[in-house]
Order: structure tokens, then C-alpha cells, then sequence
């Protein structure tokens, strides 16, 4: 039993699972779920489509070339069953999918970092622009602070963008 993947979204097809087309060239397309077939029949390119694998990869939100993804592929080859064989592969199987997983980290790090920094930048921008709310922001909290020294109770009315401190009734 083969896990296929599925021609749209390259995302996993059990046995048993799916929709299977096969066109006049007897080219078989297998798609996890009507939405893959649906937009396959709309003719929309998977390179498009900002939800599935082929995307992220175009985009460079995932890996594409790394000798790691090598081991993944379709073999069609039969051999003959050995026990030490399967042995060593179980063992090289569990080793690459933790270098795989390494790498993916490393990569998607190395996508955040220039992500972290906008952040940072985005930020610094908008306290520039709104630098006199935040200063009305400190007078409030000084308010309140005052206000808790004496310990009678705030309330905030607010009008339009600012917010004045005003004693609540006993």
C-alpha cells in the first residue's frame, strides 16, 4: 500500500481516499479532496493558489532544493526483501527526518529574521506618528496613580481620541 500524493496541494492520499482522474492519455491525477479537484477543473494553477505546497515553495515560504527532499521520491523499483536492510533503513529513516527537521528550522529563522526586523521598524514608525497620544497616555497613568494614593476610584470619559480623568461619586 502506497501513500500517492495529491497532484493539486501534494498533500497525502491513503488508500481508499480521494478522487482518482485519469485522462484520455491515461495520465492519472489524484486529489486529496473535492476542493483540489474542483480547482483542477477550473483550471487554476496550483503555482497560484496561495493555500498549497507548490506556492509556499515558489514563494520561498518552503523548502525546495535540499538533498533531504531527495528521499521522499517515488521509486518503482521492487527488492527483494533482507532484514538487515530494512533494519538499517528504519534506522536512516528516523536520522533524515530529524536533519530535516533541523534544516526547516533553520530556514523558516532565517525567513523570520528579516520579518522580526519590519516588525521593529513597523513599530518604531507608528510611536513617531502617534507620539502625542502616548504622551497623553503617561498623564493618564500619572492620574491614576495619583488617584490610587488617595484611593478614590477613576473613571474614564472618553471624547473623540482623548481621554480625560474624571472622580467617580461616593
Amino acid at each position: 500500500m502506497r501513500i500517492e500524493k495529491c497532484w493539486f496541494c501534494e498533500g497525502p492520499v491513503y488508500p481508499g481516499h480521494g478522487i482518482c482522474f485519469v485522462r484520455n492519455d491515461a495520465k492519472v491525477f489524484r486529489f486529496c479532496r473535492s476542493k483540489c479537484h474542483k480547482n483542477f477543473k477550473l483550471k487554476r494553477n496550483p503555482r497560484k493558489t496561495a493555500w498549497t505546497k507548490a506556492f509556499r515553495k515558489n514563494s520561498g515560504k518552503e523548502m525546495a532544493q535540499d538533498p533531504v527532499l531527495e528521499f521522499e521520491r517515488v521509486r518503482n523499483r521492487p527488492t527483494k526483501y533482507n532484514r538487515e536492510q530494512m533494519a538499517k533503513t528504519i534506522k536512516i529513516m528516523k536520522r533524515i527526518e530529524d536533519i530535516k527537521e533541523a534544516r526547516q528550522k533553520t530556514f523558516y529563522e532565517k525567513r523570520m529574521k528579516n520579518a522580526r526586523k519590519q516588525q521593529v521598524a513597523e513599530a518604531v514608525k507608528e510611536l513617531t506618528e502617534h507620539r502625542e497620544s502616548t504622551k497623553h497616555l503617561e498623564k493618564l497613568k500619572k492620574a491614576s496613580a495619583a488617584a490610587a494614593k488617595v484611593k478614590a476610584p477613576i473613571e474614564l470619559k472618553v471624547k473623540g481620541k482623548q481621554a480625560t480623568p474624571k472622580k467617580a461619586k461616593n
